[in-house]
């Protein structure tokens, strides 16, 4: 029997190479982007989708229900990633990030759980962050979305593992994607004396990306492994920052860390 996968940010960057392997692994692929005429030279299955809308999410799944009847693999890849303080970030900038990073992850989730219940069987696997576990300076929401999905699905995990559905975080340091550029953006109006400090943040996150950021290719690989084992664990860090600065930060004082990251971050 062919698994069904859905993917959301399927049509570039990371949820591309995610949705490419999986279908060259065999499993029937149902990407979603929010514009899918922009991308008709894509060989994949790619359905329109706003994760920020209940009724979008809802009308995707009854789709793929309809068609093939049954989702084996939800994959909540569909994220950006907005820079700025916390006092500069108006509350609709926030609440746009919080919405997709979000919000979208949930809404999929929860439309896709009871068929995986009935099933007895599925994958839930979101695309965190190492951003998910620790914070930097101007990058304040884009953390409290991270934050807040480490949190939400670790206790999902717990409600549906009975059921046989596993819930899973894959927790990359930066990744090197041909959407870098995009994906990084920045707040409207930032407040006077932290203008500077953001643009040279954004810019030194934009050139880190590029010159040591990681291949999608090794968060594919991420996601291939957890589907290839029975009871897959919670968190997958990826990268070595991923494990080495959360493991940092929970062995060193905190005045201590806080003067490290203050030092890296703030100059």
């Amino acid at each position: 029997m062919q698994k069904v996968a859905i993917i959301t940010g399927a049509s570039k960057g990371i949820g591309l190479e995610i949705a490419t392997q999986l279908q060259l692994d065999g499993y029937l692929v149902y990407g979603t982007s929010r514009n899918v005429s922009d991308h008709s030279q894509l060989s994949l299955k790619l359905l329109a989708l706003e994760v920020g809308s209940d009724e979008s999410v809802a009308e995707l799944v009854r789709q793929v229900l309809d068609e093939v009847g049954r989702i084996d693999v939800l994959i909540n890849n569909a994220g950006y990633d907005v820079y700025g303080s916390a006092e500069g970030t108006s509350m609709e900038e926030l609440h746009a990030q919080m919405d997709v990073n979000f919000y979208g992850a949930v809404r999929m989730a929860r439309a896709v759980l009871p068929t995986m219940k009935r099933q007895k069987s599925g994958n839930i696997i979101n695309i965190s962050s190492i951003g998910g576990l620790l914070s930097l300076p101007f990058n304040s929401a884009y953390a409290a979305s991270k934050f807040a999905m480490e949190g939400y699905f670790e206790a999902m995990r717990y409600e549906v593992r009975p059921f046989g559905v596993y819930v899973s975080l894959v927790e990359p340091q930066g990744v090197k994607t041909d959407t870098l550029d995009s994906s990084i953006q920045s707040i409207a109006h930032e407040v006077a004396d932290h203008a500077d400090q953001l643009s040279r943040m954004i810019t030194r996150m934009r050139a880190d990306g590029k010159s040591s950021g990681l291949s999608p290719k090794v968060v594919t690989q991420t996601v291939r492994r957890i589907l290839s084992v029975r009871q897959p664990r919670l968190r997958y860090p990826v990268g070595g920052l991923a494990t080495f600065m959360p493991t940092m930060k929970s062995l060193m004082p905190q005045k201590l860390f806080e003067r490290f990251i203050s030092s890296m971050f703030m100059k």
